[in-house]
């Protein structure tokens, strides 16, 4: 019997370590965070990824100064957009506004170090064609509108199956350094895919409220109200905001105040130090090409990824 309560301890403790965080230095703890991969996949090639392609599992990117017809205004959002019809049929979602490049920066990042994202891409220049506002376009970010993307429910942080994993925790720590302020659970998409493996996908969609200021937002919790939101697209504000405020009882203090708070009120070290380590095996390459991606010109890209690896030094330098 002792034995056998020995035993049953071992395994507590051993579940217990998985949940709080990764052994930092051996990928094969990286891959136990998440062992179904329906949030998050070892990226082996991560050093390799096209971070100007992006996401390849999807219709070819949509060609920049092209011809779009009008299919439908899309009025669910903040941003203004459009759906829209290629010359190939495929429809696409457009997103016009500050947060068509910060979208499809954050989306590059996050598929780079191992979380789902679907294929999506930033046109300069595009024409409409039909609608009631034809002709030339703003730049916007175009998702397309297929089935092996195509979202058949939501997910809130605190409750969907994977919310104890390592992988959640560095999932928010992502949010934290993309200075994503605004993590409420209908960003939050589930991907069914009876063909794939694995067939359930859970991914963080509509990332544009990022890449700006996260220290001015105000979230009324109780009444779902909102007000001094953070900025989006913003480099002042993204170069002039915080990231982590400190440790305290073994959690650390980020610099966030919008919604779902509590979320990162639980976050260890370990799971800081283990989005660093994906995001710090990015070449300088990489992270040019996921602002090129997003078309920022090249001195705005330098001040963004300097930031960044500031923020990466200081989640490495956690004890």
């Amino acid at each position: 019997m002792m034995r056998t309560a020995s035993a049953a301890s071992f395994v507590l403790i051993c579940c217990s370590l998985l949940i709080s965080g990764p052994v930092e230095g051996r990928r094969a703890q990286h891959a136990s965070a998440d062992p179904s991969g329906e949030l998050w996949v070892e990226p082996a090639d991560l050093e390799s990824r096209d971070l100007f392609r992006g996401p390849a599992d999807g219709p070819t990117p949509p060609a920049e100064s092209g011809s779009f017809a009008f299919v439908t205004k899309d009025t669910s959002g903040r941003s203004p957009g459009y759906d829209v019809r290629d010359g190939a049929g495929v429809i696409w979602s457009v997103k016009l506004g500050h947060e068509a490049q910060s979208e499809v920066v954050s989306s590059r990042l996050l598929w780079a170090i191992g979380f789902h994202q679907p294929p999506t891409n930033y046109i300069g220049s595009w024409t409409l064609t039909g609608g009631p506002e034809p002709g030339p376009q703003t730049g916007g970010r175009f998702r397309p509108e297929v089935d092996q993307w195509k979202a058949a429910a939501e997910w809130k942080w605190a409750e969907f199956p994977h919310a104890a994993t390592a992988a959640n925790a560095g999932l928010l720590v992502a949010q934290m350094m993309l200075n994503n302020w605004d993590l409420k659970n209908s960003n939050n998409k589930v991907i069914e895919r009876p063909q794939g493996s694995p067939s359930r996908l859970y991914l963080v969609r509509d990332l544009g409220a990022a890449l700006g200021s996260n220290e001015q937002v105000k979230w009324l919790r109780w009444t779902q109200l909102r007000f001094q939101q953070g900025t989006k697209n913003d480099i002042e504000g993204f170069e002039e905001s915080g990231f982590i405020d400190g440790v305290e009882d073994g959690y650390v203090k980020f610099s966030y105040s919008g919604p779902n708070k509590p979320l990162v009120s639980r976050i260890t070290p370990a799971h800081v130090r283990w989005t660093s380590q994906l995001m710090a095996r990015l070449s300088d390459k990489q992270w040019q090409d996921a602002f090129r991606a997003g078309g920022y010109p090249p001195e705005d890209a330098a001040r963004y990824i300097a930031k960044f690896k500031a923020k990466i030094a200081q989640g490495l330098a956690l004890q």
